[in-house]
């Protein structure tokens, strides 16, 4: 038996940052939006998709006079990743 995919990794673009984040551990969202080619738009809604399941921290902060947005991936997350792999891993075994 399978274990369920989780579906907020399952999205195409929730994954690649998670992808992103599982590695660098903390990345600037203009970082994240060049590597997936992600909409600014599209990006922030996955964001705050990721923050509310609390796999991800968002900070708002400032470098110089530019708003700077930094993404991290927490503890939950890195499990939710690696489970998510795991999971995964069962379809291509089978």
């Amino acid at each position: 038996m399978f274990n369920e995919l989780n579906p907020l990794l399952h999205s195409q673009l929730r994954l690649a940052i998670m992808s992103l984040l599982i590695s660098a551990h903390n990345a600037e969202f203009v970082y994240i939006r060049e590597k997936t080619g992600a909409t600014a738009g599209n990006l922030s809604v996955q964001l705050d998709k990721l923050q509310e399941a609390k796999y991800i921290t968002v900070v708002k902060s400032f470098k110089g006079k530019k708003p700077l947005t930094t993404c991290s991936i927490t503890i939950l997350g890195i499990e939710a990743f690696e489970k998510y792999v795991a999971d995964i891993q069962q379809y291509i075994k089978k």
